[in-house]
């Protein structure tokens, strides 16, 4: 579903991403594990075309998207929730998942989506800068949902969340990926989670994969090793 050949992406003259490789499988939930500054973030960025690829090459469901504008990806059926949710406070939730439509052409917000976040229903007239942390990254992933993607990505989506409501997102993003048959992608820093959530587990340290892993092969002990300070 997305394949990734010797990716190279740099800020200004500092590389941060050193020639990736990934192959991630439909229905796949892939956790890409790594410090803060290790490349998590750079590697989002890069996919969406937010931070342009200086090398390599991306393909999406078997379409190349290298060097394409971002929301020309999202048309193609990449999703993203960025960092920090990056919702729209002064807007309303409905208002907020709706602006996920545009490239669908659709009106309404599915009702499936309702169906997923039923607070998001309840709140649907609220203003999203009045909700919580954990009910932010619930709209940030539905505005994303919205725009019916075949490839999800998540960048830190329980950074600033209360545990409980980690665990119950990792049982809502494997909600997802079963009921649409998504493909998720999600850097984190939180091993448990990304152990309670993914089917793969790939870490990065200084732009480079250094361990990739299915989950019943995961050595936690090391893992948790690389994410050490």
């Amino acid at each position: 579903m997305l394949q990734v050949r010797n990716l190279r992406s740099a800020y200004g003259e500092s590389e941060i991403l050193r020639g990736l490789d990934l192959n991630v499988d439909a229905g796949d939930i892939v956790a890409v594990l790594g410090r803060n500054g290790m490349g998590k973030t750079t590697l989002m960025k890069t996919l969406m075309g937010i931070v342009p690829e200086t090398a390599g090459e991306i393909v999406l469901a078997g379409a190349p998207i290298t060097g394409q504008k971002t929301h020309r990806r999202v048309a193609g059926g990449l999703g993203y929730v960025p960092q920090g949710r990056m919702i729209f406070g002064a807007m309303t939730v409905q208002e907020n998942i709706e602006a996920g439509l545009i490239v669908t052409g659709a009106r309404a917000v599915p009702k499936d989506i309702y169906a997923l976040f039923p607070v998001l229903l309840e709140m649907r007239r609220r203003r999203g800068g009045n909700l919580s942390g954990g009910q932010q990254q619930q709209l940030a992933i539905a505005r994303a949902l919205a725009s019916n993607p075949k490839v999800l990505l998540l960048d830190e989506p329980t950074e600033g969340i209360q545990p409980s409501i980690i665990r119950d997102l990792a049982r809502t993003l494997r909600r997802i990926r079963d009921d649409r048959a998504l493909t998720i992608v999600v850097s984190e820093q939180v091993l448990n989670f990304a152990l309670d959530v993914a089917d793969r587990v790939i870490v990065i340290e200084n732009g480079a994969f250094v361990l990739d892993r299915r989950r019943g092969d995961v050595d936690a002990d090391r893992v948790a090793q690389f994410l050490s300070v």
